[in-house]
């Protein structure tokens, strides 16, 4: 079988150590077979096995491999649509429920780094950075909805104050969430993997599952072998291919391209980011940036629909990066990649079963480095028999992309137009 890699990021050439993991051979059972070994999957590991469940994971390349290893590291609260989306489309409890979890991933990723020792190279600050006024009384209004759910943690930011903290002249202003953060991601899921195997938790790498045989006790088949489980738990995300047809039509998988500099001196790396945290702008089809643990600018943007990977990222991403900081122009590129993410007609996750006993979790939006961690204690709590935060995930309504398969990539891609129109007109 072909031995698929780490596509070449600035994350996997920075990896701590990880030990070979063996391909399935032959079969194994289990209590519950975790089909992927990014966030969700590992998230969903670690709570079961926290509980005594005995777990397999599957991952068809390595840990991490999709977006739980290529994104922007950024710990980012609440979904990809607010709260008050949700409390418009839910029942008042569902909505309370989902307003409360939407800032518990955050919480739960400080937790697991403490609990397990993770190097991730970790800092607190995230920043909201707006470019009109419009996008400046929508922060206002996010500030107030977030604190009405008790996130108190939350400072608006005049045009002097966000400059002290990104040293650009584009924003009018923004919010600073102080706990918000930003990680290395690849070194999270790596550590969380560890911190899974530690507690006897099984991970089969090069393992990709290829059918999964429904019933009273489903069998999940790879190449070379095959998992009977009581329960399994479908965590692809965006690499999922067709391995459960009614989820794919309900999604499609995004590319996000990502470039990071040569290692900045430390006074130019402090006169970018003078207090080191994260930050993303406010437009549809958002900005990122922050620093790495070794000084670099790792700076993301852009999306591509259907997630084919562009031929040239650096010519897409590096003219954003100098307009916010010009004084980078003879930075040189080391790295440049893509990273898929599932997006869901209604931008918010999919979450469900299928029969009594197959669970999946999926379309975090690009939002997904928090969610991912509620959902696998949320999924966890179902399969203890505790399924309240589940059924308010499960009762989101989802709806097929317009004219199926075919038509979902230039549909999506009309929509972001008319967005980065209005962005680029101030509407």
């Amino acid at each position: 079988m072909t031995h698929t890699p780490y596509p070449q990021s600035y994350y996997a050439f920075s990896a701590n150590p990880v030990p070979a993991r063996p391909e399935l051979k032959g079969e194994t059972e289990t209590d519950v077979c975790i089909v992927g070994a990014g966030y969700t999957g590992l998230s969903t590991a670690l709570f079961l096995l926290e509980n005594g469940f005995k777990v397999t994971i599957l991952e068809a390349a390595k840990v991490g491999f999709g977006a739980s290893g290529r994104n922007g590291g950024q710990i980012v609260n609440s979904y990809s649509r607010d709260i008050d989306v949700i409390e418009r489309t839910s029942n008042a409890k569902h909505a309370q429920l989902m307003g409360q979890m939407a800032f518990e991933g955050g919480r739960i990723i400080r937790e697991r780094i403490a609990k397990y020792n993770i190097q991730c190279d970790l800092k607190d600050g995230g920043v909201f950075a707006a470019f009109t006024k419009k996008q400046m009384e929508h922060l206002e209004s996010q500030k107030k909805l977030w604190e009405r759910y008790g996130h108190t943690q939350l400072e608006m930011m005049d045009a002097k104050r966000i400059r002290e903290v990104a040293a650009t002249d584009n924003y009018i202003g923004g919010m600073l969430d102080m706990s918000g953060g930003h990680i290395h991601p690849l070194n999270l899921a790596l550590g969380e993997a560890a911190a899974v195997e530690s507690l006897g938790g099984i991970i089969h790498e090069q393992s990709p599952a290829v059918r999964i045989e429904r019933g009273a006790n489903p069998v999940v088949q790879t190449p070379q072998g095959r998992v009977k489980a009581k329960f399994v738990v479908v965590a692809g995300n965006a690499y999922m291919g067709n391995l459960i047809p009614e989820l794919a039509a309900k999604s499609m998988p995004c590319g996000t391209q990502v470039i990071t500099t040569e290692p900045l001196s430390e006074e130019m790396a402090k006169s970018l980011l003078p207090q080191d945290y994260c930050v993303e702008d406010c437009n549809y089809l958002l900005d990122y940036y922050r620093l790495s643990g070794d000084k670099r600018l790792i700076y993301g943007g852009g999306v591509v629909y259907g997630a084919r990977d562009p031929a040239n990222i650096e010519a897409i991403i590096r003219p954003k990066m100098l307009k916010t900081f010009p004084q980078l122009k003879n930075v040189k590129i080391d790295f440049a990649w893509t990273g898929n993410f599932l997006l869901t007609l209604s931008r918010l996750p999919q979450v469900g079963r299928i029969g009594d006993n197959i669970y999946y979790s999926q379309g975090c939006s690009g939002h997904g480095v928090t969610y991912t961690h509620v959902a696998g204690k949320v999924i966890a709590e179902t399969l203890r028999g505790q399924a309240e935060r589940f059924d308010a995930f499960a009762s989101l309504p989802h709806y097929p992309f317009p004219g199926g398969q075919v038509f979902r990539v230039p549909f999506t891609a009309l929509g972001a137009w008319y967005y980065s129109l209005r962005d680029k007109l101030g509407v």
